[in-house]
């Protein structure tokens, strides 16, 4: 498939076609679209968590919440303390032997948190450090939340992030404390209400009953990223479809795929990520396209809004809070990879293109 176009000029005209073609977004969602004031602004916030981290820890597996203090002062030099329950979650980083430190689900009382920064707020996923061994683990939460904040910048909608640089203080070890940054995930309920959508529940879809655009741009930014640690299509057995992908819904149109988990991406380079043993490929830092051939048609459109955004997206590396010096040349080696890949029409048909999946079972025989 040939696009027939010089990229350098494709930018305006596809830039005025994806305003006019965009699905439902903040843009139209009425007082539901309202953000919340956690994630008004992108600045970093200092916390302080107080919690048995000892025993949370220990009983990982076993979900129970345990009662701790949230201690934050917001931008006008407020100090709030917030009563809340956490326990671990998530997967792959819930488990002891990937994880010393586990990712942890923070349940706020909605009462008790109205007219505070956290107003609106209720159950919040918090992305941890892992492990405290190396700093390599510290900078792939950096990097991680570069990749949430990439796809921001790319479309509404995306789940929301913000950046706190949290004291956890351990008070079974008398008060001892490990400072580190973490990244709290907007809640999925509020992201429905913000683009005024619903949660589709259901346990599979088909690349068909996806919107186009919204999925042709997803599966660049994944491509960008480097991640092939998802799918638009199914999840695990048992589960709401999908991996690493909720799916959007509103009568009338297409299922929207909403990503999310970057931590296996090339991008991010986590000390224990390995590639996906679905497919062919011997690192997670090399890239395949695993973008569906059906959705070609709005692959220009996708292509050229990642072109108009690079600026902003190499701006949003240089700026980042914490980023050791090697890690954010390396974040901008690997996007300026990207960007030289996709630079004119041969290298778009080289690797997109070709590289296109013609079918759902496709992927599993790359």
């Amino acid at each position: 498939m040939k696009f027939g176009f010089q990229f350098p000029g494709l930018i305006a005209l596809a830039a005025a076609i994806a305003v006019a073609a965009a699905p439902t977004s903040a843009d139209a969602a009425g007082e539901g679209a309202k953000a919340r004031p956690l994630f008004e602004n992108n600045d970093v916030l200092r916390v302080q968590i107080e919690a048995p981290f000892t025993t949370l820890m220990r009983d990982r597996e076993s979900g129970e919440y345990v009662d701790g203090l949230f201690h934050v002062t917001t931008e006008s030099g407020t100090k709030e303390t917030l009563e809340l329950k956490i326990r671990a979650r998530g997967n792959y980083r819930r488990r002891e032997e990937n994880c010393e430190f586990a990712p942890l689900r923070l349940d706020f009382p909605r009462k008790k948190v109205r007219d505070t920064l956290l107003d609106g707020q209720d159950k919040l996923k918090l992305v941890t450090h892992c492990d405290d061994s190396r700093r390599s683990y510290e900078q792939s939460v950096l990097l991680e939340y570069l990749a949430y904040r990439i796809l921001n910048e790319l479309t509404d909608l995306s789940f929301r992030v913000r950046l706190l640089h949290i004291d956890y203080i351990n008070t079974e070890l008398d008060n001892k404390t490990r400072t580190k940054y973490g990244i709290l995930i907007e809640d999925e309920e509020a992201l429905f209400r913000r683009i005024d959508m619903q949660f589709a529940a259901i346990p599979s879809t088909t690349p068909e009953q996806l919107d186009p655009q919204q999925t042709a741009l997803v599966a660049v930014f994944e491509y960008l990223i480097g991640n092939t640690d998802f799918s638009p299509l199914r999840g695990a057995r048992d589960e709401f479809c999908c991996h690493n992908v909720i799916l959007a819904s509103k009568p009338g149109s297409r299922l929207i795929p909403i990503p999310y988990d970057f931590d296996l991406s090339g991008l991010v380079d986590a000390p224990y990520a390995s590639p996906n043993p679905k497919y062919r490929i011997k690192k997670v830092t090399q890239r395949l396209y695993l973008g569906y051939c059906m959705h070609n048609e709005p692959l220009p459109v996708a292509v050229s809004t990642m072109m108009e955004k690079r600026p902003a997206i190499e701006a949003l590396i240089e700026a980042q809070e914490g980023l050791l010096e090697g890690s954010r040349k390396s974040a901008l080696r690997f996007v300026d990879k990207f960007y030289e890949r996709l630079s004119d029409d041969a290298g778009i048909e080289k690797y997109l293109v070709r590289e296109c999946l013609q079918d759902p079972e496709a992927a599993a025989r790359r």
